[in-house]
């Protein structure tokens, strides 16, 4: 799985929104908070805004929040939010791939692929990784042996 950098600087982002205690925080503050470009995260804040992760308020005394408590945003509905769907094939959803010949079962990996996925990245909200109390898979993935070997 490839994480884009969108998704990446989203999660970032509403990382420092969770720690912020409902208090606006000013884009600019997000950019260097996180070492971010700030035009880059002003239209994935703007993404996040029509997802509905994320308000708004302009002016002096505006900037951004989260819209609902950090343990209710997953990291899926972060990643749906700027990137789609967490697996696809070809654009498609892996239940719309078909296959023939040899290659007919490909199908049922995509698809066990996408729920391997989706049991991390919707069982991990903002609140875990913020407070660093991770849900159990992440720590039993975490200490399989292939897990911190790059290839």
């Amino acid at each position: 799985m490839q994480i884009s950098a969108r998704a990446d600087y989203a999660l970032r982002a509403l990382l420092t929104l969770a720690a912020s205690n409902g208090d606006l925080v000013k884009g600019e503050t997000l950019a260097t908070a996180q070492d971010l470009p700030l035009r880059f995260l002003e239209n994935i804040l703007t993404d996040l805004r029509r997802s509905g992760l994320v308000r708004s308020r302009r002016g002096a005394d505006g900037g951004y929040r989260l819209c609902r408590p950090a343990n209710e945003i997953t990291v899926a509905m972060v990643i749906r939010a700027t990137d789609g769907p967490l697996a696809s094939v070809r654009g498609r959803r892996p239940e719309e791939a078909v296959y023939e010949g040899a290659a007919k079962h490909l199908q049922e990996v995509w698809i066990a692929v996408r729920v391997s996925i989706r049991r991390v990245l919707e069982e991990v909200t903002l609140a875990d990784i913020a407070s660093g109390h991770l849900p159990p898979i992440v720590g039993e993935l975490g200490r399989d042996r292939d897990a911190w070997v790059g290839r």
